[in-house]
């Protein structure tokens, strides 16, 4: 029996089977089928809230897209509204779920996400990952603003995420927001400042928005001993991507 994504997120699929536990595809805990999940009493005693990190997490980023791209563009080419909530719904069959149990002890993400606070963005989708896997910080033209450096230093320290991505997007307002003239209020001329220093004039948004993404990437070592002590050591990789709407696709800029 298939366990659609709204039954598990209202809890009454779980209820309904009497599930607990991680679903993994093909692992040893497993029934070795996509979606297999563990009952109570097989779940190890020793798991804790690193249990369900991956060895690459570049490469559980990359392979998490690719399963969300494809049902994106199924999604796309679907004539319903129904028809399009189903191909989603296959989504999250992948991956490692850890009770409440454990996650009530704390948290150990093994990916860090610095994205856009766009509504078409939501990282846990576009990587299919799920719930305790990334630590999301969200702000309009995902600049390295001070609280989310902070943010990710706290990642780094407390948690030892191995992984930073800084992630924009296609169609950024805020990147075309610093390419135009004079805005509405203070604080999003305050907000675009950052956008502005990294892009120059005559750019297209989609050039605008890597160099913007790139910069922010920059600031992360310029602006923090503690990221940049992590970087120089070999234990936190900063990546940078783009997110395409239309396929449903991140590209590693």
């Amino acid at each position: 029996m298939t366990l659609d994504r709204r039954s598990f997120l209202l809890g009454t699929g779980l209820t309904a089977l009497g599930l607990v536990g991680c679903a993994k595809k093909a692992t040893p805990e497993s029934s070795g089928a996509t979606g297999g999940t563990t009952t109570a009493a097989s779940i190890p005693a020793d798991e804790n809230p690193r249990s369900c990190r991956p060895s690459d997490s570049l490469k559980a980023l990359k392979d998490g897209n690719a399963r969300f791209a494809a049902a994106w563009e199924k999604k796309n080419s679907a004539n319903t509204p129904q028809e399009r909530a189903q191909v989603m719904s296959n989504l999250w069959l992948d991956n490692c779920f850890l009770p409440a149990s454990v996650l009530s002890e704390g948290q150990a993400p093994w990916a860090t996400v610095l994205t856009c606070a766009d509504s078409r963005l939501a990282p846990e989708w576009i990587f299919d990952a799920a719930p305790s896997d990334l630590f999301v910080i969200r702000s309009a033209g995902n600049t390295a603003f001070d609280d989310a450096i902070a943010s990710m230093e706290f990642g780094v320290l407390a948690l030892k995420t191995p992984l930073i991505m800084v992630m924009g997007h296609s169609a950024c307002g805020a990147v075309k927001a610093a390419q135009g003239d004079e805005l509405p209020t203070p604080l999003l001329t305050e907000l675009v400042k950052p956008i502005r220093a990294a892009i120059q004039p005559g750019q297209d948004v989609e050039t605008a928005t890597k160099a913007n993404a790139s910069y922010a990437a920059k600031q992360l070592t310029a602006r923090s001993e503690v990221i940049k002590d992590a970087v120089d050591n070999g234990t936190l990789q900063i990546v940078v991507g783009y997110f395409d709407i239309g396929s449903g696709k991140v590209t590693i800029v």
